[in-house]
Protein backbone atom coordinates (compact mmCIF):
# COMPACT_ATOMS: atom_id res chain seq x y z
CA UNK A 1 0.00 0.00 0.00
CA UNK A 2 2.62 2.47 0.59
CA UNK A 3 4.50 1.30 -2.11
CA UNK A 4 2.14 2.07 -4.45
CA UNK A 5 1.28 6.08 -2.51
CA UNK A 6 5.19 6.37 -2.51
CA UNK A 7 5.16 5.68 -6.82
CA UNK A 8 1.83 7.40 -7.32
CA UNK A 9 3.26 10.75 -5.28
CA UNK A 10 6.24 10.22 -7.73
CA UNK A 11 4.68 10.39 -10.77
CA UNK A 12 2.67 13.50 -9.56
CA UNK A 13 6.34 15.06 -8.64
CA UNK A 14 7.56 13.95 -12.27
CA UNK A 15 4.61 15.41 -13.68
CA UNK A 16 5.11 18.35 -12.11
CA UNK A 17 8.23 19.66 -12.11
CA UNK A 18 10.44 16.97 -13.71
CA UNK A 19 13.00 14.71 -12.36
CA UNK A 20 14.41 17.75 -10.06
CA UNK A 21 11.48 17.38 -7.90
CA UNK A 22 11.46 13.72 -7.46
CA UNK A 23 13.53 14.14 -4.56
CA UNK A 24 13.50 11.49 -1.06
CA UNK A 25 11.81 14.48 0.70
CA UNK A 26 9.43 15.33 -1.35
CA UNK A 27 8.03 11.67 -1.79
CA UNK A 28 7.90 11.83 2.24
CA UNK A 29 6.07 14.72 2.56
CA UNK A 30 3.50 13.92 -0.40
CA UNK A 31 2.84 10.88 1.12
CA UNK A 32 3.16 11.71 5.18
CA UNK A 33 6.10 9.25 5.52
CA UNK A 34 9.28 9.60 7.09
CA UNK A 35 11.78 10.38 4.92
CA UNK A 36 13.86 7.14 6.57
CA UNK A 37 10.44 5.20 5.84
CA UNK A 38 11.25 5.75 1.96
CA UNK A 39 14.41 4.51 1.69
CA UNK A 40 12.85 1.50 3.10
CA UNK A 41 11.07 0.98 -0.02
CA UNK A 42 13.41 2.83 -2.68
CA UNK A 43 17.81 3.09 -2.16
CA UNK A 44 17.67 5.70 -4.92
CA UNK A 45 15.83 7.80 -7.31
CA UNK A 46 16.87 5.79 -9.84
CA UNK A 47 15.01 2.29 -7.71
CA UNK A 48 11.57 5.10 -7.79
CA UNK A 49 11.99 5.58 -11.78
CA UNK A 50 13.09 1.79 -12.82
CA UNK A 51 9.68 0.63 -11.00
CA UNK A 52 7.51 3.12 -12.65
CA UNK A 53 8.79 2.09 -15.93
CA UNK A 54 8.09 -1.61 -14.55
CA UNK A 55 4.73 -0.42 -13.86
CA UNK A 56 3.55 2.49 -16.22
CA UNK A 57 4.77 1.24 -19.50
CA UNK A 58 3.47 -1.81 -20.36
CA UNK A 59 -0.10 -0.31 -19.46
CA UNK A 60 0.72 2.88 -21.68
CA UNK A 61 1.86 0.03 -24.07
CA UNK A 62 -1.29 -2.31 -24.01
CA UNK A 63 -3.25 1.08 -24.61
CA UNK A 64 -1.57 1.56 -27.61
CA UNK A 65 -1.67 -2.14 -28.67
CA UNK A 66 -5.58 -2.43 -28.06
CA UNK A 67 -5.85 0.78 -30.23
CA UNK A 68 -4.15 -1.23 -32.82
CA UNK A 69 -5.76 -4.51 -32.65
CA UNK A 70 -9.03 -2.48 -32.95
CA UNK A 71 -8.08 -1.78 -36.97
CA UNK A 72 -7.48 -3.91 -39.72
CA UNK A 73 -5.48 -2.74 -42.35
CA UNK A 74 -1.56 -1.73 -41.51
CA UNK A 75 -2.21 2.15 -42.41
CA UNK A 76 -4.83 1.74 -39.65
CA UNK A 77 -2.96 0.21 -37.30
CA UNK A 78 -0.12 3.00 -37.87
CA UNK A 79 -2.58 5.59 -37.59
CA UNK A 80 -4.05 4.14 -34.38
CA UNK A 81 -0.12 3.92 -32.68
CA UNK A 82 0.32 7.19 -33.51
CA UNK A 83 -2.92 8.88 -32.26
CA UNK A 84 -2.85 6.64 -29.26
CA UNK A 85 0.61 7.96 -28.36
CA UNK A 86 -0.44 11.19 -28.84
CA UNK A 87 -4.24 10.66 -27.23
CA UNK A 88 -1.64 9.70 -23.69
CA UNK A 89 0.25 12.98 -23.33
CA UNK A 90 -1.79 14.22 -20.65
CA UNK A 91 -2.02 11.22 -18.68
CA UNK A 92 0.19 11.50 -15.53
CA UNK A 93 1.74 7.74 -16.38
CA UNK A 94 3.17 9.09 -19.36
CA UNK A 95 4.22 12.60 -18.02
CA UNK A 96 6.14 10.55 -15.59
CA UNK A 97 7.67 8.64 -18.22
CA UNK A 98 8.82 11.71 -20.56
CA UNK A 99 10.01 12.98 -17.58
CA UNK A 100 11.86 9.90 -16.54
CA UNK A 101 13.23 9.35 -20.21
CA UNK A 102 14.78 13.50 -20.04
CA UNK A 103 16.17 13.25 -16.85
CA UNK A 104 19.94 11.81 -15.96
CA UNK A 105 19.46 7.94 -14.96
CA UNK A 106 21.79 5.52 -14.29
CA UNK A 107 22.76 2.78 -16.78
CA UNK A 108 20.45 0.35 -15.55
CA UNK A 109 17.12 2.50 -15.40
CA UNK A 110 18.14 3.83 -19.07
CA UNK A 111 18.30 0.35 -20.12
CA UNK A 112 15.10 -0.36 -19.04
CA UNK A 113 13.47 2.58 -20.75
CA UNK A 114 15.53 1.66 -23.82
CA UNK A 115 14.19 -1.99 -23.53
CA UNK A 116 10.55 -0.80 -23.04
CA UNK A 117 10.52 1.21 -26.02
CA UNK A 118 11.85 -0.80 -28.02
CA UNK A 119 8.57 -3.03 -27.02
CA UNK A 120 6.52 -0.08 -28.32
CA UNK A 121 8.62 0.13 -31.47
CA UNK A 122 8.12 -3.64 -31.89
CA UNK A 123 4.36 -3.55 -32.31
CA UNK A 124 4.70 -1.07 -35.23
CA UNK A 125 6.90 -3.15 -37.46
CA UNK A 126 4.91 -5.78 -38.60
CA UNK A 127 2.75 -3.10 -39.79
CA UNK A 128 5.08 -1.44 -41.92
CA UNK A 129 6.61 -4.86 -43.11
CA UNK A 130 2.77 -5.44 -44.85
CA UNK A 131 3.52 -2.45 -46.77
CA UNK A 132 6.43 -3.34 -48.14
CA UNK A 133 8.80 -1.52 -46.52
CA UNK A 134 12.57 -3.54 -46.78
CA UNK A 135 13.77 -2.57 -43.47
CA UNK A 136 10.64 -2.40 -41.57
CA UNK A 137 12.42 -1.80 -37.76
CA UNK A 138 14.26 0.92 -39.08
CA UNK A 139 11.72 2.36 -40.45
CA UNK A 140 9.64 1.87 -37.05
CA UNK A 141 12.31 3.74 -35.08
CA UNK A 142 12.12 6.46 -37.78
CA UNK A 143 8.30 6.94 -37.29
CA UNK A 144 8.83 7.06 -33.91
CA UNK A 145 11.00 9.57 -34.17
CA UNK A 146 7.56 11.82 -35.60
CA UNK A 147 5.67 10.44 -32.93
CA UNK A 148 8.49 11.73 -30.03
CA UNK A 149 9.01 14.96 -31.61
CA UNK A 150 5.09 15.87 -31.64
CA UNK A 151 4.91 14.30 -28.07
CA UNK A 152 7.30 16.68 -26.65
CA UNK A 153 5.79 19.79 -28.90
CA UNK A 154 2.34 18.60 -27.23
CA UNK A 155 4.48 18.41 -23.67
CA UNK A 156 6.28 22.19 -24.27
CA UNK A 157 2.63 23.90 -24.86
CA UNK A 158 3.44 25.00 -28.46
CA UNK A 159 1.52 27.39 -29.77
CA UNK A 160 -0.29 25.05 -32.12
CA UNK A 161 -3.70 23.28 -30.86
CA UNK A 162 -2.39 19.59 -29.72
CA UNK A 163 -5.33 18.10 -32.16
CA UNK A 164 -3.44 19.76 -35.04
CA UNK A 165 -0.22 18.57 -33.76
CA UNK A 166 -1.67 15.07 -33.44
CA UNK A 167 -3.36 15.40 -36.94
CA UNK A 168 -0.07 17.01 -38.90
CA UNK A 169 1.71 13.78 -37.13
CA UNK A 170 -0.55 11.42 -38.31
CA UNK A 171 -0.64 13.25 -41.75
CA UNK A 172 3.56 12.97 -41.89
CA UNK A 173 3.88 9.56 -40.94
CA UNK A 174 1.09 7.79 -43.03
CA UNK A 175 2.80 9.84 -46.28
CA UNK A 176 5.97 8.73 -45.48
CA UNK A 177 5.02 5.20 -44.76
CA UNK A 178 3.05 4.94 -48.03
Amino acid sequence: MQRGALLDAARSLLSEGGTEALTFPALAERTGLARSSVYEYFRSRAAVVEELCAVDFPVWAAEVEAAMERVDTPEAKIEAYVRRQLALVGDRRHRAVVAISAGELDAGAREKIRAAHGGLIAMIVEALGALGHEQPRLAAMLLQGVVDAAVRRIELGAAEDPSDITEAAVAMVLHGVR
